[in-house]
């Protein structure tokens, strides 16, 4: 039947009453769809995304009728930018007992942990105790997380050190590679910030969980294999070198650190124990070395640490030159693993202990304590896997943990960092290695591989691209990956064909039930994308509904039977575009020269706006705007029956 002919019938059989889709109260639920208000313009939306972020609670504070004042502004603004000032009102001296003595045992760990920290990153000890001074300090007070111990890591120590030397060799000029460092610091602290304020945590996202634990693997693997000359301390090799010692003192180290470790994962109540076997590995080889003169037989020690409190760096930064280019591109790349992993491991704590992480909030808090630390001689930080955990196994309540951890070490640099002297460069080395074990999740990657073959794809690419290319290329392997993931499920969605599920009022996808029922000479598809766009639009057109639609005619041929009408359930649709107009269009009038009508089910708010705007809705019929597929099929049924 021609689609004019077929326009003709329709129109004298609604003239003679034979067909009415618009009965039973279709008439006031169309009025409901179209008559929706339209969506707000993309400047408001942006200004309402900042406003959420300053003021989350805006409703409560300062929008409600008690409290419309310059001053409720100020409450609500400084309570959200600091938590603390809400929190610590209801502070008890029994959580302070508990925060005290986490903060004593995190600082324990803290302490040679940082000093090898800044030695990854190849920089003097005494900035990786001054990075575990004032990001803590600057987190407790912005921060949302209770648990979470901040301070350098070893994957963004690594990463800091692998593309900054790229551009400012560490040896030849170690002033000008510390001065670069900090001002990637501050170019990380503002891109997190950045990100915060613009919500725009979805580029974090782009590192999947998959790709993270694919790259901390390889990324365990590379720190390790770094630390072994320090460890060794085996320069060149002579007949002068005694090995076995070495190796003796070496296995000693290790296997102290690693059986601690393990006795007090198995017995919680032993939970200082792997906390403190650094720090009393540090003090017990510094004795040694310092009574038996071994640096005078050829073991390394790191000599001179610089006491005092943070000297200010902010004549260190660097804006001018031709390298500006490149701190801004490492800081964004050290942005983004920093927040990965922070989160992460904040996300991870917060849902043992019951309560929400606002990720915008981390992203503040992250961002302001990086520019204050690339102000105060620090380097990036973030927060530590190993050192969380003790922090929570040690009873941690708030994140005034962070804040006694913070006043321990500035303590020791104030009195102790001479004492230091004498630590002899292997047991850092063991430090930082007996830490990786931790970074390896070979359990979590069995898993992704039973559930996910993509997502164990990116974990692969992730740790393979780390271990024999370098941390950069990891990185862009895992993104790339996670990337592509997306895209293709993007550019080739699929289609559900809908049946009724029999004694219900839902329509499911046939192939998931086979039960439900499909209604003979009507097609009810669901478009599984969120969005119709230029990527997709065509593909959906043509290789899915069209060839559908083809496909079922010709399998009903034998019967007598022909498709009718087409439904499309647009529920799933949360967007389209001009190409994804144009396809619709375009999908009717195909449809149409067969004799086909096409209806649309519960089009989304932007959708049905633009649907209005571009006219499309008008020439498809208004009605044959439904909403909710039982409605469409039965008025369908009815169109069906009236034109037989």
């Amino acid at each position: 039947m021609g689609s004019v002919h077929h326009t003709e019938v329709v129109s004298s059989m609604r003239e003679q009453g034979v067909f009415n889709i618009e009965d039973n109260g279709h008439s006031e639920r169309l009025q409901w769809v179209l008559d929706s208000p339209n969506p707000p313009p993309l400047w408001i939306k942006l200004f309402n995304s900042v406003k959420d972020t300053i003021f989350p609670n805006g409703n409560k504070f300062c929008f409600s009728s008690k409290n419309k004042t310059c001053q409720g502004y100020v409450v609500s603004f400084l309570q959200n930018l600091f938590p603390i000032l809400s929190w610590l009102r209801n502070y008890k001296a029994s959580k302070f007992k508990d925060d005290l003595l986490a903060g004593l045992t995190l600082a324990s760990l803290s302490i040679p942990q940082s000093i090898g920290y800044a030695n990854l990153a190849k920089l003097d000890p005494e900035y990786g105790l001054y990075t575990s001074v004032i990001p803590p300090l600057i987190y407790a007070m912005m921060g949302s997380s209770r648990e979470i111990a901040i301070g350098p890591v070893a994957v963004v120590s690594l990463l800091l050190s692998s593309l900054v030397q790229k551009v400012e060799d560490p040896v030849a000029n170690p002033h000008a590679y510390r001065n670069f460092v900090f001002t990637v610091t501050f170019f990380a602290g503002i891109f997190q910030t950045a990100f915060g304020v613009f919500r725009l945590g979805f580029l974090v996202d782009f590192l999947s969980h998959a790709a993270l634990v694919g790259f901390m693997a390889g990324a365990a693997i590379i720190i390790g294999l770094q630390q072994l000359k320090g460890l060794l301390g085996i320069t060149h090799f002579t007949t002068k070198t005694d090995a076995v010692s070495v190796f003796t003192s070496v296995y000693k180290s290790l296997h102290h650190q690693i059986t601690s470790a393990e006795k007090g994962r198995r017995n919680k109540k032993l939970f200082w124990l792997p906390a403190i076997s650094p720090l009393l590995s540090v003090v017990l080889s510094t004795l040694i070395v310092y009574l038996s003169k071994a640096d005078k037989h050829g073991v390394n020690i790191i000599k001179h640490v610089k006491g005092g409190l943070n000297p200010s760096s902010a004549h260190l930064l660097e804006f001018h030159g031709q390298h500006v280019g490149q701190a801004a591109k490492i800081g964004l790349i050290c942005a983004i693993i920093a927040l990965t992993e922070a989160i992460a491991v904040g996300r991870s704590f917060a849902s043992i202990k019951g309560y929400h992480l606002d990720g915008n909030k981390e992203m503040l808090s992250m961002g302001f304590m990086n520019i204050a630390g690339s102000l105060s001689s620090c380097y990036v930080a973030t927060g530590s896997f190993s050192r969380t955990a003790v922090n929570f196994s040690a009873g941690c309540q708030t994140a005034v943990s962070n804040i006694v951890m913070a006043i321990t070490v500035i303590v020791s640099l104030e009195l102790f960092t001479r004492l230091l002297y004498y630590t002899p460069v292997a047991i850092l080395a063991s430090i930082i290695l007996s830490a990786l074990p931790g970074l390896i999740d070979i359990s979590e990657a069995c898993y992704i591989w039973k559930v996910d073959k993509l997502d164990f794809l990116a974990c692969l690419g992730a740790f393979l691209g780390v271990l024999f290319a370098s941390v950069e290329i990891g990185l862009i392997v895992a993104v790339t990956i996670s990337f592509a993931k997306i895209l293709i499920q993007a550019i080739r969605p699929g289609i559900e064909v809908l049946g009724r599920v029999p004694r219900t009022e839902a329509f499911c996808d046939v192939t998931q039930y086979p039960m439900a029922i499909s209604t003979p000479g009507i097609i009810v598809i669901r478009i599984s994308s969120g969005s119709l766009c230029f990527a997709n639009a065509n593909f959906v057109r043509e290789r899915q509904i069209l060839k559908w639609v083809s496909e079922d005619e010709d399998l009903k041929e034998s019967a007598k039977g022909r498709v009718q009408a087409v439904i499309l359930d647009m529920t799933n649709l949360m967007n389209v575009d001009t190409s994804g107009i144009l396809a619709l269009e375009e999908l009717h009038k195909r449809l149409l020269s067969r004799g086909v009508e096409l209806a649309m089910v519960n089009p989304r708010w932007l959708v049905i706006h633009k649907l209005k705007l571009a006219h499309v809705v008008d020439k498809i019929g208004k009605q044959w705007i439904f909403l909710t597929v039982g409605e469409a099929v039965d008025a369908c049924i009815s169109y069906k029956f009236s034109n037989a």
